[in-house]
């Protein structure tokens, strides 16, 4: 057999020594377990609304103080659909 999976000439056609099984595997239990382990490891005092709070201050942060060209580059970016737009007409804002 050549290595593209075809007969070389003069020799037969064999079967596909390797079968394919169909296998399906439900992950759902793993993946509640695997969430309370995440829930877990953050901890009792972990607050989702000061940790998105904190996210949209970076985010501010990244974007604040643009030379004209970050900012034209900014725009284009938000324009196109890539990064979503924050505040007002400016990125700092």
């Amino acid at each position: 057999m050549s290595s593209h999976g075809r007969p070389l000439p003069g020799e037969p056609d064999r079967p596909d020594p390797t079968p394919t099984v169909d296998l399906d595997v439900d992950l759902s239990s793993h993946e509640l377990l695997r969430r309370a382990h995440v829930l877990d490891a953050l901890g009792p005092d972990w607050d989702p609304v000061a940790a998105l709070r904190g996210e949209e201050a970076a985010y501010e942060l990244l974007y604040s103080g643009l030379s004209a060209e970050q900012q034209r580059v900014y725009d284009e970016l938000v324009s196109a659909g890539v990064l979503p737009r924050r505040g007002g007409s400016d990125a700092a804002a």
